[in-house]
């Protein structure tokens, strides 16, 4: 091993290659577990990239991506792994407002890029509560969702053309502009959401979307989950496809971030069992700010929302949106586990109250989940309580709230992804030829399992066929 880091510490010269007590001074991370690693790199350009996994393959040791670090997957744990980490390629390089593209390296800031988009007029959609700390390249790995997907889809719909080095060190330039490009494969798929197993994502270009002019938003207090599609569905056709937003709090969420010792402080006079956050991005100030006040004034008329607050100013509109990114305050009384599940709208209601039984039948003591997320698109984020953060206890609970999500036709995974702790579930959500398929790629481009293992797919079936 003392040898392999040598020749990474001649190959990629001074201060990129951390060991030791360096790698704790400098990579730290509330939300996720990074182990210990034997080292992590810091290259500077993907032909270092590539120099490292040619090193790490030929030696047979791991190597784990990292991006923000922001994971809640633990899709960054590297034990015993080099960790390789793009903090030091972060160049926006090009920005064509004409095509609307941006080109930029993987370890570029998210919100660093939507600000440089903003310079010219230009808006980058992708927007999440990390933004200030999540990478092109972690969210690209993991196909990241967020607040927008509603009108501008995933990640994934974002990214026209990527670089990546694959297990063996061989750069994929993959990096075309266009829109459509039906010659051969699209090879750029394989890599985004695939959390870094297949290759290591190092440039990405980007589709850009014109700058909104108007952002008008409010909070909505909603009294029944029943009016909630219908508000969707007349919010998407009375606002004319300007609806960015439609976020979904659950009453328990919005009291723990709207009382001390949160911050925020609830928009609305009366308690609902139920708040919505929704924005609308146009280019009409006057006449998006009227659309949208009428929009509401009829949902109002027809009983789908109880009450509204409007935001008049930037710091209201702010303000709004920090009470739902205020996830944090979920942690403040002990251990959690945050679950990123995706369900048909029409399931949720009841999928959430079978749920919320199913735990206070076993720890009456705890309180229900606190409940949140994209009801637009179907995502549901859900923070439960641990009576101790065992292995049994945690189990224990992930059975609770992924055990239904088959015969719901639902996803373990709506935008974090799958990573170490939700990979013994993958079942739930591929069939076994999805899995067995997988299984063939991973092999394909990185048959000495180099790039981040044991995450996303779980143990191969032993011989007598029994699914570990």
């Amino acid at each position: 091993m003392d040898t392999l880091i040598a020749a990474l510490d001649a190959a990629l010269g001074a201060d990129a290659v951390l060991t030791g007590d360096a790698i704790q001074e400098r990579y730290q991370s509330p939300w996720t577990r990074l182990g210990a690693p034997l080292a992590v790199l810091r290259p500077v350009s993907t032909q270092a990239v590539a120099q490292i996994l040619r090193l790490a393959s030929a030696a047979g040791v791991a190597v784990v991506p990292w991006g923000g670090r922001t994971g809640l997957v633990d899709g960054c744990l590297a034990d015993g792994a080099l960790a390789l980490s793009l903090d030091r390629m972060t160049a926006i390089e090009t920005i064509d407002p004409i095509a609307g593209t941006m080109t930029v390296q993987a370890g570029c800031v998210l919100q660093t890029a939507c600000e440089a988009a903003s310079a010219h007029d230009l808006l980058l959609p992708l927007d999440l509560g990390a933004r200030g700390s999540a990478t092109i390249g972690g969210t690209i790995a993991t196909n990241a969702g967020g607040n927008r997907v509603l009108r501008y889809g995933m990640m994934r719909d974002m990214v026209l053309g990527l670089e990546a080095v694959l297990a063996d060190g061989t750069v994929i330039q993959a990096m075309s502009p266009l829109i459509k490009n039906n010659a051969g494969y699209d090879l750029k798929q394989l890599f985004i959401g695939s959390e870094g197993t297949l290759g290591v994502v190092t440039r990405a270009v980007l589709r850009l979307r014109p700058a909104p002019v108007s952002q008008d938003t409010a909070i909505l207090g909603v009294e029944r989950f029943s009016a909630l599609p219908q508000l969707l569905r007349r919010l998407e056709r009375d606002l004319g496809g300007a609806l960015s937003a439609f976020e979904v709090m659950w009453a328990g969420f919005h009291d723990l971030v709207t009382t001390p010792p949160a911050r925020g402080r609830p928009p609305l006079a009366e308690r609902y069992p139920f708040y919505v956050l929704v924005e609308s991005l146009g280019g009409d100030v006057a006449a998006d700010a009227a659309r949208f006040e009428a929009a509401l004034a009829a949902a109002l008329g027809d009983d789908e929302i109880a009450d509204a607050a409007i935001a008049r100013s930037k710091g209201q509109r702010e303000a709004m949106w920090a009470l739902r990114d205020d996830v944090a305050q979920t942690a403040r009384d002990g251990p959690v586990i945050a679950f990123d599940i995706s369900l048909p709208i029409s399931a949720m209601e009841a999928y959430v109250a079978a749920v919320q039984a199913d735990l206070a039948a076993r720890w009456p003591t705890l309180g229900p989940p606190a409940v949140f997320g994209h009801l637009g698109d179907g995502n549901l984020h859900l923070i439960v309580r641990l009576a101790d953060a065992t292995p049994a206890i945690r189990r224990a609970v992930e059975d609770i709230v992924y055990g239904p999500l088959r015969a719901l036709d639902g996803s373990i995974s709506a935008e974090h992804g799958v990573g170490l702790q939700k990979r013994a579930f993958l079942h739930l959500s591929r069939g076994p030829a999805e899995i067995a398929l997988m299984r063939r790629l991973k092999q394909a481009l990185d048959p000495g399992a180099v790039l981040n293992p044991g995450k996303v797919l779980p143990p191969a079936p032993t011989l007598d066929g029994d699914q570990p």
